[in-house]
């Protein structure tokens, strides 16, 4: 199945760089994640005057390589997309990058798990129930979980 989708246009959803694995993500999270991602991208490697504010940056620029570490992510993004047979353009990831794993707090997971889940209610329940039993979500590939509290960053609430 080949699911077309426009990545240029940023939708009026507030969308994140959720630390979450993408396989949590409903479709139209999905296509929302790779298109921030995106943009993410063009602030890193200094290709756009916008968004270069944004709180959720913060961990990719403190990262020794931030390119790398924005394409890595993009690179599990496009995984996930893939698996499920959208056909997001894997050119606009620019060349294959090896990044040091990110660090993530077992309460900035937490957080944003439910934050998911809130959104998951509203806008896809049938992905929301398949995910019920999930006391303990798997992180991004990107990132590794250690304990500790929300994100300084955060602004979501908790942060």
């Amino acid at each position: 199945m080949d699911k077309r989708v426009d990545e240029t246009a940023i939708g009026e959803e507030n969308v994140r760089l959720w630390s979450l694995h993408p396989c949590y993500l409903d479709g139209k999270g999905l296509v929302a994640l790779w298109r921030e991602a995106l943009l993410a991208l063009a602030v890193l490697e200094g290709r756009t005057r916008g968004y270069t504010r944004h709180p959720q940056l913060q961990r990719f620029r403190e990262h020794p390589r931030p390119v790398a570490a924005i394409r890595a992510y993009l690179a599990a993004v496009h995984a996930e997309a893939a698996r499920r047979g959208y056909a997001f353009d894997a050119a606009r990831l620019g060349p294959p990058a090896d990044a040091a794993p990110i660090p993530v707090a077992t309460g900035q997971l937490a957080l944003e798990w439910r934050h998911l889940q809130a959104k998951l209610a509203v806008r896809s329940p049938q992905v929301l129930e398949r995910w019920r039993g999930v006391a303990e979500p798997r992180c991004h590939p990107l990132f590794r979980v250690r304990p500790g509290p929300v994100a300084s960053w955060e602004r979501a609430g908790g942060g």
